[in-house]
């Protein structure tokens, strides 16, 4: 079966702004026609940031929105854009997908549940208290949570390696991107082109997947 392979970090704004085009990966994945792997890129160590990037996030932000139709919600805006605490964590959002995944969530659900809750809804994804929220919302208990994200601490490192090391083999220098393999093949399918335009990226994709 050809699979298509994602190579993403959770508070990456361009990957964001690629769910729509994700969701129809994924749909197709569900229904049995490709399966879709994940890779995460550990783009952003744990850290604060200073008001300076702020500004270069939220230029960017209003790019991704006016190029992809992507929600950037209000409370989000005023919390990049305020003098308060912003801290930005690849590590431990990463570590909740893999812990998810663990407990038979899909990896992406749990992606864009992240995504949903930092970009559209303003909250702390770097937080604990935050990812335990949405797992509680997909029905995962408290002592399930803390155990699978303990687990995953172990996890995280080895998939972050095999990730760099795959990117490095096949040349992925950013987020979003996304491969398609079938046999041995490897071909990169340019996305970008295709934000905003659902229909046509359903039609490529046929054309791509057979």
């Amino acid at each position: 079966m050809t699979t298509v392979h994602y190579f993403y970090d959770p508070v990456c704004g361009w990957c964001y702004g690629a769910t729509e085009l994700l969701n129809e990966l994924q749909a197709r994945a569900q229904q049995g026609y490709l399966q879709l792997e994940l890779h995460p890129g550990g783009m952003i160590p744990r850290r604060a940031i200073d008001h300076s990037f702020r500004q270069h996030i939220l230029s960017a932000d209003q790019q991704i929105a006016r190029l992809t139709g992507a929600e950037f919600g209000e409370l989000y805006c005023q919390r990049v854009a305020s003098q308060g605490a912003l801290v930005l964590d690849s590590m431990i959002t990463t570590q909740a997908i893999l812990a998810a995944e663990s407990l038979g969530v899909d990896a992406f659900t749990m992606l864009k549940a992240i995504q949903a809750a930092h970009y559209r809804d303003g909250l702390d994804v770097a937080a604990e208290a935050t990812l335990q929220q949405l797992a509680g919302n997909m029905g995962i208990s408290q002592n399930q949570w803390q155990s699978a994200m303990y687990n995953a601490v172990a996890t995280l490192g080895t998939r972050l390696a095999q990730s760099r090391q795959l990117m490095n083999r096949l040349g992925v220098q950013g987020f979003p991107t996304l491969l398609i393999k079938s046999g041995e093949q490897w071909q990169r399918l340019p996305h970008s082109q295709f934000y905003g335009q659902l229909p046509k990226w359903q039609q490529q994709l046929d054309q791509w997947l057979g």
